[in-house]
């Protein structure tokens, strides 16, 4: 069992940034793959960057490519996404997801889930 806690949601203006955390607490941290996914009102939840057990691959939603980087600190069993260069469209809540060593970009994939931050972006 994982459970995931994600922190770092707010309000930002457009342009601004935002450093999201996702502590988890469980045994074997490093052997899960990573990922942030998020869901606006009214929408679907959609993948926006996964890390995998290692740490070495990485994968971006092309939304997020070029604005926001997702880390891992495995010594702290925790998962970073930094964002930049944020959007009004980037208002959603922002929720952490774990599954065994491979990223994949679909909710059905995950196993464990935290309860979500939520981001807002004002323009």
């Amino acid at each position: 069992q994982v459970q995931l806690v994600e922190s770092g949601g707010g309000l930002v203006q457009a342009g601004g940034s935002l450093r999201l955390s996702c502590a988890a607490s469980g045994r074997a941290f490093s052997r899960y793959a990573m990922a942030w996914f998020r869901q606006a009102p009214g929408n679907e939840r959609e993948f926006v960057s996964g890390i995998d057990w290692s740490g070495t691959v990485i994968h971006y939603a092309d939304s997020a490519k070029a604005r926001f980087t997702i880390s891992r600190d495995n010594a702290k069993n925790t998962v970073y996404l930094h964002m930049n260069s944020l959007k009004p469209e980037d208002t959603a809540e922002y929720y952490c997801a774990a599954r065994s060593f491979i990223v994949q970009v679909t909710t059905s994939e995950y196993n464990y889930w935290g309860q979500g931050t939520r981001v807002t972006v004002s323009s």
